[in-house]
């Protein structure tokens, strides 16, 4: 009897692929941000793959520092849950672009990396 154990390695932890305050980095997200923000905000929840009305419920942050918890663990990002509620207190729009930045490269990077996983199991009587 013999079978193929395929095993998933989880990446390192690794920092936000942008600065909280690094707009110039994406001007289009920037722009969107500045010109219509709640449109910013439904974009990037719908495009994580959350409904994309929630950001319009977002009473005391909670939305947000759910969304940016959330994002971290998907993409293996560092930080706590108490630093996602400080930052989105005091940088609230700078998060937002920072959260929509995030998810744009990180479609971008798994639109152009596939991965086939093959699994054999091989049962002998």
């Amino acid at each position: 009897m013999s079978a193929n154990i395929v095993i998933q390695i989880i990446p390192p932890s690794k920092d936000w692929s942008t600065e909280l305050c690094d707009c110039c980095s994406d001007i289009e997200t920037c722009c969107c941000g500045y010109w219509c923000f709640p449109c910013l905000q439904c974009k990037t929840t719908g495009d994580f793959g959350w409904c994309c009305c929630l950001p319009m419920v977002d009473v005391c942050c909670v939305v947000s520092c759910c969304l940016r918890s959330s994002m971290r663990q998907r993409y293996a990002i560092q930080g706590s849950c108490c630093n996602d509620v400080c930052t989105v207190l005091w940088c609230y729009p700078c998060v937002w672009c920072q959260m929509a930045r995030e998810v744009k490269i990180q479609k971008q990077g798994s639109a152009s990396a596939t991965t086939t996983v093959i699994t054999n199991q091989v049962v002998t009587f």
